[in-house]
């Protein structure tokens, strides 16, 4: 008896590399734009792209990386860090971005875990590498050399090390669920933890994020990556815009209100990203001087990060504007929902369609998510707040190289730790957070570990801190301190004792010195009653 084979589709794999192929194959002169430290505009194309990803990728061979290993970044949005985006998991090795905002002590930690074997790093970052130098081990460290001067011991060039290879890399044996690139989370609660994106997921992230319901990106698009290419891969636009030709503009390091507004023009972006703070200033600079800019018409920001307040929406419309938000985790590669009005939507009041457009919005494709109350049970009648679940292909499903199944139910949704309420259209929104965490311009602070160093200085008794709202920045940190009796300390000491463990950014803007804080019936800090004692802060007073 005969058998018949059914057909299927063909075995091909969804790859990081195939991204950069049909970018380079069918836009090849579309140009990718980079700012350099001293303002040059450093302009070349995808052919050029692909040209010297292939060339890292060979010379990564050729110096002995194997599948799986770790390639660390310590750079600027610049073409030499698109050129790692796609060379280095071209050849089987996983593209490790570290944040070059968080403290020493943080990145030394997540160098180690990680266990990076090399690392390409900006020259105007080597300071920021000389503070973790101690604490590493990178075999070799390549530095991107613009012009600032002979490079440290035991560095080399990474021109040099790109030049010295002059055959094609060799073709790696990779399946669609190999890891491509890895990011770490901020350590909001304990030690940061790692999360691995395969290439499928890249894959199918930068399709759906492509969508005209989502972000709609195009070959006609030209994109300015405002969020940091060390920031859960700029949200996955590089890699998005490569796929479809989009003219790319990479701002670098100056990142000035009114230097993007110059980019804006100059380059006729039509499409940016950036955390509210951004474009909190950004806005600020065009109503002072309407008149100075002429930016594209139809231009989209798309804003992520944190909430953006209804009232932004408003203003930047009036300008001619669109603002779009999005919401994500790290460990959502990143983005999960997008928010844009459905048709129907738009017959609606003037006020329900802004109150729509900043709620967070429907979940992309193949996502799904739930708001799960106290009770185990889920609602849809934007009402009713609980933690907001998801589930999809390219959503986490563990640490790396950590235990915490904790972090994922028993029918294999993540818990994102975000409390949001889902109305009956589907969309999601973000209605509040851990209490203990403070979001400052797009990053998390932990203020448990702010407290918890707090009390380890000999005059603090006791430490609160808290999330309050701040004009630039959408929240900061505020300390309120309880002193033992008889010792005297001023805010400036505190501030400076905090600088040997955190971050310039993380530290709390303001000391505010009491006799107590209110705390449950348990003992536990009532942090509810001092966001609200402290509600109409006004940060001019600090």
């Amino acid at each position: 008896m005969e058998v018949l084979v059914k057909s299927t589709i063909m075995p091909c794999p969804l790859l990081v590399s195939s991204m950069l192929e049909r970018g380079a194959n069918l836009f090849s002169d579309v140009a990718i734009i980079s700012i350099r430290p001293d303002g040059f505009r450093h302009s070349y194309t995808y052919r050029d792209l692909r040209r010297r990803s292939r060339q890292l990728a060979a010379a990564l061979q050729r110096a002995g990386i194997a599948q799986g290993d770790r390639v660390a970044t310590l750079m600027w949005n610049e073409h030499e860090h698109l050129e790692a985006y796609f060379g280095v998991p071209s050849v089987g090795a996983v593209l490790h971005t570290l944040n070059l905002r968080l403290h020493p002590d943080d990145l030394a930690y997540i160098v180690n875990h990680a266990q990076d074997r090399f690392l390409i790093v900006d020259d105007v970052l080597l300071e920021v590498f000389e503070q973790i130098r101690p604490r590493v081990q990178f075999e070799r460290v390549f530095v991107v050399d613009h012009g600032c001067g002979a490079l440290p011991a035991g560095c080399e060039s990474y021109d040099a090390f790109l030049a010295e290879s002059i055959v094609e890399p060799s073709d790696a044996d990779l399946a669609e669920d190999d890891a491509a690139a890895m990011c770490y989370t901020s350590g909001t609660t304990g030690r940061p933890k790692g999360v691995l994106y395969s290439h499928r997921a890249i894959a199918l992230h930068s399709l759906a994020i492509s969508l005209p319901d989502q972000l709609n990106l195009s070959c006609h698009d030209t994109l300015l990556p405002i969020v940091p290419m060390f920031h859960v891969n700029a949200w996955g636009l590089p890699y998005a815009a490569t796929m479809n030709g989009s003219k790319q503009v990479l701002p670098g390091r100056n990142l000035r209100s009114k230097t993007l507004l110059d980019l804006l023009q100059n380059e006729r972006v039509t499409v940016a990203g950036g955390v509210p703070s951004i474009w909190l200033a950004v806005l600020h600079a065009l109503e002072t001087d309407p008149s100075r800019w002429n930016l594209t018409q139809g231009l989209r920001l798309l804003v992520g990060g944190s909430a953006a307040p209804e009232s932004m929406f408003r203003r930047f419309d009036k300008l001619g504007v669109h603002v779009i938000q999005a919401w994500g985790m790290t460990e959502t590669t990143p983005v999960a929902t997008a928010c844009k009005l459905t048709p129907y939507m738009h017959g609606w009041t003037e006020d329900d369609r802004y109150a729509q457009r900043a709620k967070h919005g429907l979940p992309l494709p193949f996502i799904e998510a739930r708001a799960v109350d106290d009770q185990g049970e889920t609602h849809k009648d934007g009402k009713t707040a609980g933690e907001l679940q998801v589930r999809g292909p390219w959503i986490a499903g563990s640490y790396y190289g950590l235990d915490q199944a904790d972090k994922w139910t028993a029918d294999g949704w993540f818990r994102t730790g975000d409390v949001a309420t889902i109305d009956t259209e589907g969309f999601v929104k973000i209605v509040d957070r851990l209490k203990d965490l403070i979001k400052s311009g797009g990053e998390w602070i932990s203020s448990v570990d702010l407290e918890n160093a707090l009390v380890a200085h000999q005059a603090v008794k006791e430490a609160a801190v808290i999330a309050v709202a701040h004009p630039k920045w959408q929240e900061r940190p505020l300390a309120v301190i309880v002193l033992k009796d008889g010792s005297d300390v001023d805010a400036s000491e505190l501030r400076a004792f905090l600088g040997e463990r955190f971050g310039r950014w993380q530290l709390p803007d303001a000391f505010v010195f009491v006799s107590e804080l209110p705390h449950t019936s348990t003992g536990k800090l009532l942090k509810s009653q001092l966001r609200q004692d402290f509600n109409d802060w006004r940060w001019e007073r600090s």
